[in-house]
């Protein structure tokens, strides 16, 4: 099953978002901020990436529930994709 771009919009912006947060980090310990501070923006990164992960995981099984007919999802490749994330 393939996303369209409009579908997975939510997650790509989350993702360009976390991009930028990511790159303030490295600049962050390049220029020797103190690691509190890295840590934190490190850990608020960490959950953008995670909240796009669920996001196109939801969206791609509330398509397969909806759209698809019932043979064409694997239930099981749906559960792994779900728990990859956890």
């Amino acid at each position: 099953m393939k996303l369209t771009p409009e579908e997975v919009k939510p997650a790509t912006t989350r993702l360009k978002r976390a991009a930028g947060q990511l790159n303030a980090v490295i600049r962050m310990l390049e220029e020797g901020h103190e690691c509190d501070e890295a840590v934190t923006q490190l850990a608020a990164v960490a959950k953008a990436i995670d909240r796009a992960g669920y996001l196109v995981v939801s969206t791609g099984m509330k398509k397969c529930f909806t759209e698809e007919s019932p043979d064409v999802y694997d239930e099981k490749k749906l559960e792994k994709m779900f728990l990859s994330l956890a």
